[in-house]
């Protein structure tokens, strides 16, 4: 097989993987009121079994990279689609926090994350050349960002149509699509580089984490994870404070991810041409100013769309230079397992975004003072990328 065809085979099937773990995951806070109506577990309950899920998310990325250096990839992908598949389709059995946590929280967000970033940008980095990664990584994350677009309004009216106990069922069978659509990782990955093969996960992990550009990447990651949660869990929340139907939620979280689909792609293209650290700086700073501006805006229909698509640019198109600085520090041997480590942080912001997000609402009534929250630590995570430590893009990637 040619070189050009493995590089668009290992992408396209990725991206397509993306589309249904991310867009499956990126759903779930269409069914925060059906799960409250029909529970009475309460906004708190469940936001907290959601946040659990973003920290679940996080956590399955470096422990199912690690498993897919041992039994490979294909093997990994499979695991994940019958977890997530399971959990969505008991979570309308539970009717406690605990019950709602262990299905909704972890077992289904774990097994989304067996079929995610880290293993699928990891796994196609060592096949791809080195000057394409970044432009490969964008390409996949934007995948995502399409699942997240055909699935939001996919979602809202499966349960307009047949409830969401049926909606769950429905997003259940279709984890299963990842299993076919993960045939090409069956094939052995490239052998490693002697180079490569000198360093082990325990030194490895030693020199990242002894690096202040790896912790740097983490803190910053931190917001991402943070800013990310609290939207996709209670942008319904607020469209319903606004007095807006439900239809503008699916929508605006429809817009996200149609507007990633470009912001990824130029992410991963800009990746190549100019240092990442700058291209970081900028996401994080226009998130802070685009929160700041929806703040001061009327709440209408528009507003949210408009709030949305401007959102999207950076949603999850902090992927691609993330993952590429850590490759670029580290190189590919472990890209998985360090690149999941920083998902993890990632998913810790995750976990206070979506939890606080609930008790905000809870115990104050609106959304303003994570609102305000989410300003600081955009602006405080587009600082964090400036110290770190990045050669200038080579002649011949910004060719390529």
């Amino acid at each position: 097989m040619s070189a050009k065809r493995i590089f668009w085979t290992m992408v396209l099937a990725s991206a397509a993987i993306m589309a249904v773990t991310v867009g499956l995951r990126q759903t779930m806070g269409l069914f925060v009121s059906p799960l409250n109506s029909s529970t009475g577990l309460g906004i708190v309950t469940i936001s907290f079994a959601l946040a659990v899920g973003q920290f679940a998310w996080g956590a399955a990325q470096p422990l199912f990279g690690l498993l897919a250096d041992r039994i490979g990839s294909y093997k990994v992908i499979v695991i994940g689609a019958l977890m997530l598949a399971l959990g969505l389709s008991v979570t309308p059995y539970m009717h406690s926090g605990f019950g709602l946590m262990l299905f909704l929280g972890i077992l289904s967000a774990m097994g989304a994350g067996a079929g995610s970033f880290s293993i699928l940008i990891g796994a196609t980095a060592q096949r791809v050349p080195a000057e394409r990664r970044a432009f490969a990584s964008g390409f996949i994350n934007a995948g995502g960002s399409f699942g997240q677009f055909v699935f939001a309004p996919f979602a809202q009216a499966l349960i307009g149509s047949i409830g969401w106990v049926g909606a769950l069922w429905t997003l259940a069978a279709s984890a299963l699509l990842t299993i076919p659509l993960g045939l090409p990782f069956r094939e052995k990955k490239a052998a490693p580089t002697a180079h490569a093969a000198e360093i082990g996960i325990r030194q490895q992990l030693r020199v990242s984490f002894g690096d202040p550009s790896y912790v740097l990447l983490h803190a910053a990651f931190f917001t991402c994870g943070f800013h990310i949660a609290f939207l996709i869990t209670h942008l319904p929340g607020e469209v319903n404070l606004c007095g807006l139907p439900a239809s503008v939620s699916a929508a605006s979280i429809a817009i996200i991810g149609l507007a990633n689909i470009v912001g990824s792609i130029g992410a991963g293209w800009l990746s190549q041409i100019r240092r990442m650290k700058m291209v970081l700086f900028w996401m994080y700073g226009s998130r802070a100013a685009a929160v700041a501006l929806y703040l001061a805006a009327p709440k209408t229909a528009l507003t949210f769309y408009v709030f949305a698509f401007v959102l999207g640019l950076t949603w999850l198109a902090t992927v691609p230079p993330t993952a590429g600085l850590v490759g670029k520090l580290f190189g590919t041997r472990h890209l998985a397992t360090l690149f999941g480590l920083t998902l993890l942080t990632h998913q810790i912001g995750g976990f206070f975004g979506a939890w606080l997000g609930g008790i905000a609402i809870a115990t104050t009534g609106n959304y303003n003072w994570m609102w305000y929250a989410d300003i600081a630590l955009a602006a405080i995570a587009a600082v964090l990328n400036l110290p770190i430590k990045e050669g200038r893009p080579t002649v011949a990637a910004a060719a390529a």
